[in-house]
């Protein structure tokens, strides 16, 4: 069973907490979704992984609609489907991942925006959700300048 992770963005930007995160999540073998809510947005981020890291830092990925999604290790996406069956799940902008789609994969990770009072509120809510369907969750923040758990819900 898969574990749901807030992180609480208040320092970094998403695009920097995302690639963070997600070459983690390729260090461990695991195929990634990113899922946003809008197309503008998500070209937006393909762009700026395109640009991190250099050599280094490239992370490959791709946008969905293209003929290689499955394929993809890191696949940007609006949709609802894991089209490149990832098992590391990441919202942002407030897109949706289920109680079934957390439950299936290693990690469903929500990343929001801590300046914004919208966006903290519907966090709050997927995180009552998740958490009411069963979903084992924690809550990361980076108030002090480092990533600290502030809150965990265990799911017996």
């Amino acid at each position: 069973m898969g574990k749901a992770l807030f992180y609480h963005l208040t320092r970094h930007p998403v695009e920097v907490t995302l690639t963070t995160l997600v070459g983690k999540a390729l260090e461990q073998g695991w195929q990634v979704l990113v899922r946003g809510r809008d197309a503008e947005r998500m070209d937006w981020l393909d762009q700026k992984l395109w640009q991190t890291g250099g050599d280094e830092g490239f992370l490959p990925h791709g946008l969905a609609g293209g003929p290689h999604d499955s394929d993809q290790p890191i696949l940007l996406t609006t949709a609802p489907d894991n089209t490149n069956n990832a098992v590391y799940l990441v919202s942002i902008d407030g897109a949706e991942i289920t109680r079934d789609e957390v439950q299936k994969a290693e990690r469903g990770v929500i990343l929001f925006d801590g300046h914004d009072a919208a966006a903290l509120a519907h966090a709050r809510t997927q995180w009552k959700t998740l958490t009411d369907a069963g979903c084992p969750a924690e809550y990361w923040s980076e108030e002090t300048g480092r990533w600290e758990k502030k809150a965990e819900k265990i799911v017996d």
